[in-house]
């Protein structure tokens, strides 16, 4: 059975920051392939004059140097609230023989017992997360500390017998593996998957015209400087 790794986001615009993570986890859970999902976003709160179209034709591009990174617009063309629940449903659907990865930043993990039919979610996948800058796992609220407990897996091999159910934490060095064998809750923010890059920055130095060549794919850049994107 194959393994697919999934990674949503409104990519506004897909940069460093997420496309070098994903290959630590890939190259961490020996992922066959990796599928970003440009999210729907309300126009009210879309940026302006940057269609969906061209969101995804920027993930297209970023993923084009991967062999194993690919451009999944699923939830472009359904109409409708789009959940996670309900896309890894149609993602289980086009991949049944497929084992269905859900990356997920520590960000996202302590608010993750509100995610819609967020039990749901974890029957359909495993989940995995990636540590993100200025996120630690401190002050946990007790159904977060409840989810560790029931569903964390420390030792990768047993994610091979299951297709769902388990939720592993990708460390950032050696050692912060080993300290994950042995704790409860593994140290981050330590290492090299973090990369402080926000779409939000990166939008700010384009439209002040800052150089953004360390932050973006250079097919990406170029594809912003020729529509004249977030300007």
């Amino acid at each position: 059975m194959t393994s697919i790794g999934i990674l949503g986001g409104t990519f506004d615009p897909i940069h460093l920051g997420h496309t070098e993570p994903a290959k630590v986890v890939a190259d961490y859970l020996s992922l066959d392939k990796i599928l970003f999902i440009p999210a729907s976003i309300p126009p009210h709160k879309a940026s302006p004059n940057v269609s969906a179209q061209q969101r995804a034709n920027m993930v297209t591009l970023a993923c084009a140097n991967e062999d194993i990174f690919h451009c999944d617009q699923r939830e472009l063309t359904r109409s409708g609230n789009s959940y996670t629940v309900d896309t890894l449903k149609s993602l289980q659907q086009s991949y049944p023989k497929q084992r269905l990865f859900f990356i997920i930043g520590l960000d996202s993990l302590l608010t993750f017992t509100r995610w819609h039919q967020y039990q749901e979610i974890l029957s359909l996948c495993h989940l995995v997360v990636n540590s993100r800058p200025n996120h630690q796992l401190k002050n946990l609220n007790e159904d977060t500390k409840e989810l560790l407990a029931k569903h964390q897996v420390n030792d990768i091999k047993l994610l091979k017998n299951t297709c769902s159910g388990g939720i592993v934490f990708v460390p950032n060095t050696t050692d912060d593996q080993q300290v994950n064998q042995e704790q409860t809750l593994p140290i981050s923010n330590k290492g090299r998957v973090n990369l402080n890059i926000s779409s939000t920055d990166i939008r700010a130095r384009l439209a002040k015209k800052q150089n953004c060549q360390h932050l973006l794919a250079a097919s990406v850049l170029d594809f912003i400087n020729k529509n004249q994107l977030y300007r």
